[in-house]
């Protein structure tokens, strides 16, 4: 008896082991091909990234609590933080939901009980910090969605990353064309025309971007034309606050994406500003 119970504990424990090791090689073998995906590039496989986050790091968080090949994975809040491959781009991160949504034309974001992932895309500004090597201001940060002709994936992502000097420099310039309403702004940003409005809040916990620019009825009309940019700015009173860009295309047009805004190679980020260790104290 004793002997048959030593077989069986040693064919259980044979089971465990076997479906352990199943379970690493549904992982691995995803793992491969969606690294593979991105080294190739992404554009020529437009679910990729959605196939990376939903395949790969959502299964790596909740088996191994590891959301590699991602940065972050909040289970929770529903959504993944990427880092762009890219070995010149640094900075760039990019917050990916973990439920499918096209873009920013998908009718969801508007729901009563839409998630405001703008809101966790700003606090996740602190990785773009930690590769810069210092807290940047601001205004020297941005968050960007491109139009559904601007894009390569079919997989709403927000790109995290620092705004292009030129841009920041326009925006403070002409700081006093920007009110609580959309506006065209008076000049062109990286060669196109946008729209601007500025909200006072420090952060974007009680704001969703997606709908005050449904605010307007041409975008509500077709959102999948829209790029849309948010950038922090402090005020002339010093109250924290954003500017919203929103900038139109059309497939006769030409692309136009609120991601030429921003620099993914950060120059702001080489400014003679105070450089700090990560994290940096509390």
């Amino acid at each position: 008896m004793a002997t048959t119970d030593r077989i069986m504990r040693r064919d259980r424990g044979g089971l465990m082991q076997r479906r352990f090791v199943l379970r690493i090689a549904m992982i691995c073998v995803p793992l491969l091909t969606a690294c593979a995906s991105m080294a190739q590039g992404i554009a020529r496989e437009r679910n990729a990234l959605w196939h990376v986050v939903h395949n790969v790091c959502v299964p790596d968080q909740r088996i191994f609590a590891s959301p590699v090949p991602c940065t972050a994975v909040d289970l929770a809040a529903g959504y993944a933080i990427v880092r762009d491959p890219d070995p010149f781009a640094q900075t760039h991160f990019l917050l990916v939901p973990t439920t499918r949504i096209s873009g920013i034309e998908d009718p969801v974001l508007l729901s009563p009980d839409a998630s405001n992932y703008w809101a966790e895309a700003w606090r996740a500004r602190r990785y773009v910090d930690q590769r810069a090597g210092r807290v940047l201001g601001r205004d020297e940060l941005s968050l960007a969605v491109n139009s559904v002709y601007g894009r390569t994936q079919d997989q709403l992502h927000i790109h995290i990353d620092c705004i292009k000097p030129a841009v920041k420099a326009a925006l403070r310039a002409h700081a006093r064309a920007i009110g609580p309403h959309w506006t065209p702004f008076p000049v062109l940003l990286a060669g196109e025309p946008y729209l601007a409005r500025r909200i006072d809040s420090a952060d974007l916990s009680g704001v969703n971007p997606f709908r005050l620019l449904a605010g307007l009825p041409e975008a509500r009309a077709a959102m999948g034309e829209e790029s849309l940019v948010v950038t922090g700015e402090t005020g002339a009173d010093r109250r924290p606050g954003f500017i919203l860009l929103a900038g139109r295309t059309s497939p006769d047009r030409g692309s136009k994406w609120g991601e030429a805004l921003q620099d993914h190679r950060c120059a702001l980020a080489q400014s003679p500003a105070r450089r700090v260790e990560w994290p940096p104290a509390s």
